[in-house]
C-alpha cells in the first residue's frame, strides 16, 4: 500500500515498467503473459496514482498515449534526411536487369541482398531523443511531411520510451503505419452498428486515421507500425540492415517481419516463388517485395539518384479483389501430413479468372479471421499467389453462424492429428496415409522434383488405388503393361513413353532427389546448396547437425530436419530403395575443397561483431583465400572466433564451448 510520495514514485515506476513489458509481449512478440483484465488493473492503478501524484506524470508514461484534446491543424516538419521513394519493377526480367546494373557499379565486392515484404500502409518516420519518442512525421513530399506525433503516440506497439542501455542520442526510424485485416473486419462491424459506412480497405482507413486531428479516434482503430529503415541518427553503431533490424527489435520497436537474407542476387531470384507464396499467409496487406543491399558501406558506394536510392528496388505485384460467399470448408492432407483447410467459394471473377477456392492455411488463420460457413468474404489475388481470403465482412453477417470445428483425426486415414511443437501446423501422424503418399508422389514427379512427364495427379491416384505404387522406388519398377492394365486411357505407345520418362529421371542428380523426396524445409535452393558441399547423399547423411548448420543459407532448423530425415528409418529405406533401382545419388555440382595450404588451411573460423579494418565479407574472403572456411555458427568443431566490437551471442557461445577467441589484429597477423 502506498503511504508516502516516495513510495508512490517507486510504485509508479514499477507499474510503468510492467506495462511496457506487457505491451511488448502482447503487441510485438504476440506472447502475452497476463490476461486483459490483469493488464487493465495495472493501467488503472497507474492512472489513479498519477492523478493523486501529478508531479510524477511524465511525457513517456503509458497513460499519456492519448492526448486530452484534438490538435488544431497538422503542421509541416522538414526531414533532416530526405525520405526518398523506391523505384519499381514489375517482372522478373526487370528485377534481374536491376540486379545486374547494381552489381556492375561495385564489381569488386559481393553484394548480399535482403528481402522484405512491401507493406501497403502509410510511410512515416518516428524520432527518439535519448530514448524518448518526441515526434512522428508522414513522408509527405520526401522533403517535408505532416507532424502526426499525436496519432503516432496512440500506436501501442511503438514504445514511448526505448528499452535497454547505451541508447543512441538521436534515432529516427522509418517504416510503415498499417492496419491488420482482422482489425479492419472488427472496425467495420462497429461502423455498421453505429450506422456508419464500412471502410473499403486497410490502406484507406490507415491514411485517414494517421492524419486525423483527434488522437482519441486513432486510439480506437488499433493502428500498428513496422520499422524497415533509418533516417537521421547519432550514436548508432550498426553496419548492415540485418543488424539494424535486430537492434531496433532489442529496443522494443517492431521490425518488419519475415526478412530473408540472400548470399547473392541469383539466390534472391530463386527465392521469389517462396516469397510470393509467403505473402498469402500475412494478416496485413502487401503489394510486393522489396530488395535492399544489406551492407551500409556498399549502400554509400552506390549512392542515390535524384528521387530514389540505387541500393533498393521494389518488385510490385498487382492486386485484385472481390467479395463472394463461403460455401464450405474442406481439409486436405499434404505430402508431409500437413492438414490444410481450403475455402470453397461461390465462383467469382478476379483478374479475368474464375476463383472458386482459396487456401485458409491453418487452424490459427481460421480463428484469426473468425470465418464461418455462410460468411461473405473479401478474396484477393496478387501476382502468382493462390487466392487468399483477406477478411470476413462481419457487418454482413445477418444471422448467428456456427464456428468451424477443426478435425482431430485425419480425413483420409482417421489417424490422430498432432500440432507441431511451437508451431501452427497440424499434421497426420501416419506415414502410410494414402493421401500423403499421393501428394508425395505427385511432388516427386513434378517439374521441381524429378521432372517426369505425363505422370500426373489422376494417373498417380489410380496407381496408388490399384496397389502398384506404395513408395518412390515403386515408380521405377513400373512396366508398360502395368500402366496399360491399370490406368484408364493409357495405350501401348503412351505407356512406353511414360516408363521411358521415369527411367530418364534416374540421372537427375542429388539436388533433384533431395528436393523430390520432400524433406521438410528443403526446397530447390537448399538442395542445390547442399549438393555443392557434399559429393553424394551418403556423405551428406554422415554430416552432423553442427556441420550442416555452418553451411551458409542452411542454419540450425534446416540442418536438424535434414539430419533427422536421413538418419531415420524412413529416410534410410527411401534412400536405399532409390539406390536399388538405379537412381543417381551423387552430386554433379560438388565443389572439391581447395588445396590451399595457407595459414588457415582446414580451419573453421567464425567472424562476429564489428571489425575496424575489414567488412564481414572481406574477412570471409581472407579466410577462404588462406585455405580456411568461413562458418556462420559457432560449434565444437569451430577452430577459433574473430571477435570485433559489440560481439554478441556467438562470442558467448564460443566461451561456453571453450573455443579460442582472437581479436581482429591477431586475425590479421595470422593471415599474414
Amino acid at each position: 500500500m502506498v503511504t508516502s510520495e516516495v513510495q508512490a514514485g517507486e510504485r509508479i515506476k514499477w507499474l510503468r515498467d510492467q506495462i511496457r513489458h506487457h505491451d511488448r509481449l502482447y503487441y510485438v512478440e504476440a506472447q502475452p503473459e497476463i490476461s486483459d483484465l490483469a493488464y487493465d488493473r495495472l493501467l488503472s492503478e497507474l492512472k489513479n496514482l498519477e492523478r493523486s501524484y501529478p508531479q510524477w506524470v511524465t511525457h513517456d508514461s503509458p497513460t499519456q498515449r492519448i492526448g486530452d484534446a484534438p490538435v488544431p491543424y497538422l503542421s509541416q516538419v522538414p526531414h533532416r534526411v530526405p525520405m526518398l521513394s523506391i523505384d519499381n519493377t514489375y517482372s522478373r526480367d526487370e528485377l534481374l536487369a536491376y540486379f545486374r546494373r547494381t552489381e556492375k557499379l561495385i564489381p569488386e565486392v559481393e553484394i548480399r541482398w535482403v528481402r522484405e515484404f512491401k507493406i501497403d500502409g502509410v510511410a512515416a518516420s518516428v524520432l527518439y531523443e535519448n530514448g524518448v519518442l518526441v515526434r512522428g512525421v508522414t513522408r509527405g513530399n520526401g522533403t517535408v511531411g505532416d507532424d502526426i506525433t499525436h496519432t503516432i503516440r496512440t500506436i501501442r506497439d511503438l514504445p514511448l520510451r526505448l528499452q535497454g542501455t547505451h541508447l543512441p542520442a538521436i534515432l529516427e526510424v522509418r517504416g510503415e503505419v498499417y492496419m491488420a485485416n482482422s482489425d479492419l473486419a472488427d472496425l467495420n462491424l462497429r461502423q455498421v452498428e453505429l450506422g456508419l459506412e464500412p471502410f473499403k480497405n486497410t490502406r484507406n482507413v490507415t491514411a485517414g486515421t494517421i492524419r486525423t486531428l483527434d488522437p482519441r479516434i486513432a486510439a480506437q482503430r488499433n493502428l500498428r507500425f513496422f520499422c524497415h529503415g533509418i533516417g537521421y541518427a547519432e550514436g548508432l553503431r550498426v553496419e548492415n540492415h540485418m543488424d539494424f533490424l535486430r537492434f531496433v527489435g532489442e529496443l522494443g520497436i517492431p521490425a518488419t517481419p519475415g526478412v530473408v537474407q540472400y548470399a547473392d542476387s541469383a539466390a534472391a531470384l530463386a527465392g521469389l516463388d517462396a516469397s510470393e507464396e509467403a505473402m498469402g499467409e500475412l494478416d496485413f496487406e502487401v503489394d510486393g517485395l522489396v530488395f535492399k543491399v544489406n551492407d551500409f558501406r556498399q549502400r554509400d558506394l552506390l549512392g542515390e539518384r535524384s528521387k530514389s536510392p540505387r541500393w533498393v528496388i521494389a518488385y510490385k505485384v498487382e492486386k485484385y479483389e472481390a467479395v463472394t460467399k463461403l460455401e464450405r470448408i474442406e481439409v486436405q492432407v499434404g505430402k508431409t501430413g500437413t492438414i490444410t483447410p481450403v475455402a470453397h467459394l461461390m465462383p467469382v471473377e478476379i483478374a479475368e479468372t474464375t476463383v472458386s477456392r482459396a487456401s485458409l492455411h491453418n487452424k490459427d488463420e481460421i480463428e484469426r479471421l473468425d470465418i464461418r460457413i455462410g460468411d461473405w468474404v473479401v478474396v484477393e489475388k496478387a501476382g502468382k499467389i493462390i487466392p487468399k481470403v483477406v477478411r470476413v465482412e462481419k457487418h454482413r453477417r445477418t444471422e448467428e453462424l456456427p464456428s468451424f470445428h477443426y478435425p482431430t483425426r485425419c480425413p483420409e486415414c482417421r489417424s490422430n492429428l498432432e500440432q507441431d511443437a511451437g508451431g501452427v501446423y497440424i499434421r497426420c501422424t501416419n506415414p502410410a496415409c494414402p493421401a500423403q503418399l499421393r501428394q508425395r508422389l505427385e511432388f516427386f514427379a513434378s517439374r521441381v522434383g524429378m521432372d517426369i512427364d505425363s505422370l500426373g495427379e489422376k494417373m498417380i491416384d489410380q496407381l496408388v488405388e490399384k496397389g502398384l505404387v506404395a513408395n518412390f522406388p515403386d515408380l521405377y519398377r513400373l512396366k508398360p503393361e502395368d500402366l496399360i492394365r491399370s490406368v484408364e486411357l493409357v495405350k501401348e505407345k503412351k505407356a512406353e513413353k511414360i516408363v521411358q520418362g521415369i527411367a530418364a529421371s534416374k540421372s537427375r542428380g542429388m539436388a533433384r532427389v533431395l528436393t523430390a523426396i520432400a524433406i521438410r524445409h528443403v526446397g530447390p535452393r537448399v538442395a542445390s546448396v547442399l549438393a555443392k558441399h557434399f559429393p553424394d547423399i551418403d556423405a551428406l547423411a554422415q554430416a552432423s547437425e553442427e556441420q550442416l548448420s555452418e553451411i551458409p543459407e542452411i542454419g540450425p532448423v534446416i540442418a536438424k530436419s535434414v539430419a533427422n530425415f536421413l538418419r531415420s528409418e524412413d529416410g534410410r529405406i527411401t534412400i536405399d530403395g532409390l539406390r536399388a533401382v538405379g537412381v543417381h545419388l551423387h552430386s554433379d555440382s560438388y565443389r572439391q575443397p581447395g588445396k590451399l595450404q595457407g595459414p588457415f588451411h582446414g580451419k573453421s573460423i567464425v567472424v562476429t561483431g564489428t571489425l575496424q579494418h575489414l567488412t564481414r565479407e572481406q574477412a570471409h574472403q581472407l579466410i577462404e583465400q588462406r585455405g580456411g572456411r568461413a562458418a556462420s555458427a559457432v560449434s565444437k568443431s569451430t577452430d577459433f572466433v574473430v571477435a570485433g566490437e559489440k560481439a554478441g551471442s556467438k562470442l558467448d557461445k564460443a566461451r561456453e564451448l571453450g573455443v579460442q577467441v582472437i581479436s581482429e589484429e591477431e586475425f590479421r597477423q595470422l593471415a599474414g
